[in-house]
């Protein structure tokens, strides 16, 4: 089965508390809702404490066409990405030794901020010693479930090429989709809850020599992986494209949407698996926000302390749409997590879709 060797995580260098983002909001949309400060109570009741963005705060005061948030993007995806897949190749928290750049067969690039063609992998690639016959998989559009995604067609790729050393790349730049001049509610939600993040971790075959250059104890292997796409959602969540760029949908239903399907969705998938969701030791979920935690807790049935690292990551950095699930990943691999034991990686996007991988840590 193929593992997850390495992780690793950049974060951008404006840091934002949220007092300050509830006072930039207040600015904002205040001329808009007459009830304001009950609406602001999103910002606290997010649990969120701070996050971080590639530009300061005074930026998003400014007017900046679709050109120029865009331009920002590329500048600053590529600069932090390059850094990110250094970080995993090199991580000395996982890994014995360095793993050439050369060596790696395949990069999955996943983002849903922003757009470049050539694709952001295509320049990354361009900056480091890569292969030349490195396979490109950029995947753009899955949202909050891209992450999980890419880990799932790693997966499938090392489970064809068994020998494969293969890179998930996440870039999401969130704050560069902000619309100054938006006052949805919409708009107003997502500006409480979305932020910026890069990560990328590194899968590996069966024989790619895991145990030479492993320094974890045990690492998750990737068992099975199931995606699923719920019919007739496609209003649930995702982009309104415009002229002046992308206009954030977001269903207030999305908790209710995860208490009614989710369960099915995972129960069926782990049955095939022959394992029961009380065997489930660790839960890797994407946080999507508070309320998207606490349905999966009262869908799933789970303890909320099953939650407790994907909590920490949302409070410290709030939704990072794609890249969210691989801090969250990062901090699991960071434990000593007994052989054997199970895991199961969750996230939601546009679709309205679900991404699920079954884990088993082993030697």
């Amino acid at each position: 089965m193929p593992s997850i060797l390495s992780v690793s995580e950049v974060i951008p260098p404006f840091q934002v508390n949220q007092d300050q983002a509830t006072a930039f909001a207040r600015e904002l949309f205040s001329r808009s809702f007459k009830d304001i400060e009950r609406l602001l109570k999103a910002f606290q009741n997010g649990q969120i404490m701070k996050r971080h963005f590639v530009k300061s705060l005074e930026w998003f005061k400014e007017n900046h066409t679709f050109e120029d948030k865009n331009n920002a993007y590329i500048e600053s995806a590529v600069t932090l990405g390059r850094e990110a897949i250094v970080r995993c190749l090199q991580n000395e928290q996982f890994l014995k030794k360095a793993i050439p750049f050369q060596e790696i067969d395949a990069i999955f690039f996943i983002s849903t901020t922003g757009l470049s063609t050539p694709s952001i992998d295509a320049r990354i690639i361009n900056e480091l010693p890569f292969n030349p016959h490195i396979k490109r998989v950029p995947i753009w559009g899955l949202g909050c479930a891209g992450g999980a995604s890419g880990l799932s067609r790693a997966f499938e790729y090392c489970s064809a090429y068994p020998s494969a050393k293969v890179l998930v790349l996440s870039i999401e730049l969130c704050s560069l989709t902000f619309q100054k001049d938006d006052y949805s509610k919409s708009n107003l939600i997502g500006t409480s809850l979305f932020a910026d993040g890069i990560a990328c971790a590194l899968i590996i075959g069966d024989k790619a020599g895991k145990e030479t250059v492993s320094k974890k104890e045990t690492i998750p292997t990737i068992v099975s992986t199931q995606s699923t796409i719920m019919p007739d959602s496609l209003d649930v969540m995702g982009w309104d494209i415009r002229n002046s760029g992308l206009f954030v949908i977001f269903s207030r239903d999305i908790p209710h949407i995860i208490e009614g399907w989710l369960k099915p969705n995972v129960i069926s998938f782990l049955s095939e698996q022959q394992v029961e969701i009380g065997q489930i030791k660790h839960f890797i979920a994407h946080p999507g926000g508070k309320k998207v935690l606490d349905a999966y807790v009262k869908s799933l049935e789970i303890p909320p302390s099953m939650n407790d690292i994907s909590h920490e990551v949302l409070t410290n950095y709030g939704n990072m749409s794609s890249a969210t699930i691989l801090y969250v990943l990062k901090r699991f691999m960071e434990l000593d997590i007994p052989q054997n034991d199970w895991g199961l990686a969750t996230a939601l996007g546009p679709g309205f879709s679900s991404e699920i991988l079954l884990l088993r840590w082993q030697k």
